[in-house]
């Protein structure tokens, strides 16, 4: 992962974060600002290949590609796709994953991959749709729910960040142990059963619409927002992006790597408590199943968006994007009577694609070694 990224490893000279009063130093500013940096040699060549292997560039055609299954939609399901109930409803199927995938791309561009997301948000769904949340809530305020839910996911992405910065567990073995155990929970504590939402306004109030436009994608832009701001705006976004990059280098430069990681998967459990929130007032009930296989969409939509995989490099726009592209594309294939196999087969020639992509990007920005 450290070929990806600006070499940091002049950065032992830097201050500690303790010593700057927590903010960024020279080095951050200038190494780990996504597409900042000098263009390595043998990345030269015209204005044209300059943009498509820019940030910019990349947005672009994220955009073109959703403008042409856009237009393919209308082609072949008519007046019937091109209307506003049908974009609703595309922005309604895209605000939970789309939640789930801001966390997500927080750990991808620190280095990391969370497979745990679905699992806590079936988790997350049941605790805050138990008799004793409901009891409370109802004697309270509806947002005690959301409160659970949400401190419910915060607590086990604390729980696997500790085990994987402290335990030295690697990231796929203790998200997929916690993908396990979180499923076996919620089917404990829910007994296999679905809990239904018996307080009055939680549905309500986060199915309703403001401005004519559903609360739940008000909630996706929302996160989005602080998304982006987290992680180009702050410290916290240049380190994240620092240790996905060069964790060593990261680590003379002054960063706690250790806990910034512990950070990254609680910050990925929040969204996707939240998640767990949202899509319990969507489907008004708590059910272990919920959230399966969320996580395979949330990392699809990261990579389509242009996030590395092997971290040090993360963007929310392309991530809104390539959740958008993919709520987008499965709306074309109902619309057009495709089977959920045929949509699975095309959802992975996209995912394929999209690696390929990244990895001859990767290679391009990758500095040549002297001598």
């Amino acid at each position: 992962m450290s070929q990806n990224t600006p070499d940091l490893a002049t950065a032992g000279s830097v201050p500690p974060d303790d010593k700057n009063g927590g903010s960024p130093t020279p080095l951050e500013r200038r190494g780990a600002t996504p597409g900042a940096g000098p263009m390595p040699p043998g990345a030269e060549g015209n204005a044209v290949t300059r943009l498509l292997g820019s940030d910019t560039g990349r947005t672009l055609g994220l955009v073109a590609v959703l403008v042409l299954i856009v237009v393919a939609g209308i082609a072949t399901a008519g007046g019937q796709f091109a209307s506003v109930p049908t974009l609703i409803t595309i922005l309604n199927l895209a605000a939970v994953i789309g939640v789930v995938s801001i966390g997500m791309t927080f750990v991808i561009t620190g280095g990391g991959i969370d497979l745990s997301v679905g699992s806590l948000v079936g988790l997350s769904s049941i605790w805050a749709s138990t008799v004793a949340t409901q009891t409370i809530a109802a004697n309270s305020h509806w947002s005690v729910m959301v409160f659970t839910a949400v401190a419910v996911g915060a607590v086990a992405g604390l729980v696997t960040g500790a085990v994987i910065a402290y335990g030295k567990v690697v990231a796929f073995i203790a998200t997929l142990a916690m993908l396990i155990a979180a499923r076996g929970l919620a089917e404990l504590i829910a007994q296999n059963r679905t809990q239904i939402v018996t307080v009055d306004g939680y549905s309500d109030a986060l199915t309703g619409r403001v401005l004519g436009v559903p609360v739940l994608v008000w909630i996706f832009a929302l996160v989005s927002l602080a998304g982006w701001f987290l992680l180009n705006r702050t410290t916290f976004g240049r380190r994240t992006i620092a240790v996905g990059g060069n964790p060593e280098a990261a680590r003379l430069a002054g960063i706690k790597v250790q806990r910034h990681t512990m950070y990254l998967y609680a910050l990925s459990g929040v969204c996707s408590g939240l998640g767990g929130a949202m899509i319990l007032a969507r489907v008004n009930s708590g059910s272990s199943t919920n959230g399966t296989l969320y996580e395979l969409d949330a990392i699809a939509a990261v990579v389509i968006g242009g996030t590395l995989l092997a971290g040090g490099r993360g963007t929310i726009m392309g991530t809104v994007l390539g959740v958008l592209i993919f709520a987008t594309l499965t709306n074309v294939f109902v619309q057009n009577n495709l089977s959920i196999s045929t949509q699975s087969i095309a959802k992975g020639a996209i995912i394929v694609v999209a690696v390929l992509l990244q990895q001859r990007l990767a290679a391009r920005r990758t500095p040549r070694k002297a001598g």
